[in-house]
C-alpha cells in the first residue's frame, strides 16, 4: 500500500501524532527522544521524507538533535518541522541557524499541521538538495521588496535572538522605532512574524546565517 510520505516523529509524547497521521495516509515511525531519533536516522535502510521534532525532550533536546541532523550528509536535506510548546520567538530564532524548515506551536490544530506537512513534502520534491524560499510553507508568490540597510541591520540582530528592547539599546533608538522597522520588514517579505522573516531572509541570503 502506497503512502503519502514516511514521517519520523521525534517526541517524548507522540501519541496524538502517532495515532492521527496514519489515518491521513502517512507512514509513521516514532522515537521518544533525540538520541533514539538519531539512531533511527543512522540505520542503513532508513529513509524518511519529513521529520516532526519536538523541542523539549529528555536525553537530547530538539535543538541539539536538529543540529546533529543538519551536520550529517545523509540527513541534512530532510525537511523538519519543529514542535514548540510555547510561542517564544527568540528561542525559535536561536535554532534557525541549524536549519529548521518550519515551526508549529503546541497545542496545535491538526489540519494546520497537516497543511504544513503537505506543503513541505510537495516543495521538497521540487528541490532535491538546494533549499530556497519556495520550500517554506508560508511563502507566497508575491514579489519581495528590497530591505533598507537599517532593516537588514535590525533583521540580523533579530536572527541573533535579540529582543526589540535589545535592538533599541544597541542602535540608540526607541523601541517603537524598532517595531515600525519590523512591520516594514514583514510587509516587504510578505511574512507574518519575526520567525518567518528570519527563516526567509537566511534561506534567500538577504542576511547571513
Amino acid at each position: 500500500m502506497s503512502t503519502l510520505g514516511k514521517i519520523l516523529i521525534i517526541d517524548d509524547n507522540p501519541k496524538l501524532l502517532e495515532d492521527a497521521l496514519p489515518m491521513y495516509g502517512y507512514d509513521v515511525t516514532v522515537a521518544t527522544d533525540g538520541l533514539m531519533g538519531l539512531k533511527l536516522l543512522a540505520e542503513d535502510n532508513s529513509s524518511f521524507d519529513l521529520i516532526l521534532l519536538d523541542v523539549v525532550m529528555p536525553n537530547l533536546d530538539g535543538w541539539e538533535t536538529l543540529k546533529s541532523i543538519r551536520e550529517n550528509d545523509k540527513t541534512k536535506h530532510i525537511p523538519i518541522i519543529m514542535l514548540t510548546a510555547v510561542n517564544e520567538d527568540n528561542k525559535q530564532i536561536s535554532g534557525l541557524k541549524f536549519g529548521a524548515d518550519d515551526y508549529i506551536t503546541k497545542p496545535f490544530i491538526l489540519p494546520n499541521l497537516l497543511a504544513r506537512i503537505e506543503a513541505l513534502l510537495r516543495r521538497s520534491k521540487w528541490s532535491s538538495e538546494k533549499k530556497h524560499a519556495g520550500a517554506l510553507p508560508f511563502v507566497t508568490s508575491e514579489p519581495i521588496s528590497p530591505l533598507t540597510s537599517r532593516e537588514k541591520e535590525i533583521l540580523t540582530l533579530v536572527a541573533k535572538g535579540a529582543s526589540n528592547a535589545d535592538i533599541a539599546d544597541k542602535l540608540f533608538v526607541r523601541e517603537v522605532t524598532v517595531k515600525t522597522h519590523l512591520n516594514s520588514i514583514y510587509k516587504k517579505l510578505n511574512v507574518d512574524n519575526r520567525v518567518q522573516a528570519v527563516l526567509l531572509a537566511i534561506q534567500t541570503q538577504i542576511i547571513d546565517s
